[in-house]
């Protein structure tokens, strides 16, 4: 399950998360993310699949239901993809981080949805 930290900074900030397993995968649901001015809904279901080895192995993109989208109609690169997981089908975020971008043994959910909210606020 979740590691320590992550898990006491999800339950303060994030109180209505779960944790779950599908396959090898944890899987986090954060329900009613907040969403960035400029974007559609203004809250959204936010999946994070961490791989086995997290928090020594990085997080890979995100997964939104509903589905984000633009004010303006523009389209957000790299979220066509739509993914089940969970029972429920997901707008895949495909951002993957540079090696240099998570830090083994210092990073962990809290940066990680820091990189989230900065994407969304950059995408807005």
């Amino acid at each position: 399950m979740l590691p320590p930290d992550d898990f006491a900074y999800l339950a303060t900030r994030f109180p209505n998360f779960r944790e779950t397993t599908e396959g090898q995968m944890l899987c986090v649901v954060i329900t009613d993310f907040p969403v960035a001015a400029g974007l559609r809904p203004e809250r959204s279901d936010l999946l994070l699949r961490l791989a086995p080895g997290y928090p020594d192995i990085a997080p890979d993109m995100w997964w939104f239901a509903p589905a984000i989208i633009r004010l303006d109609g523009a389209e957000i690169p790299q979220t066509q993809a739509q993914e089940s997981y969970l029972g429920k089908t997901w707008q895949r975020w495909s951002r993957h981080l540079d090696p240099s971008q998570w830090r083994p043994g210092v990073d962990g959910l809290q940066t990680y949805l820091a990189l989230v909210t900065g994407e969304l606020s950059a995408v807005a």
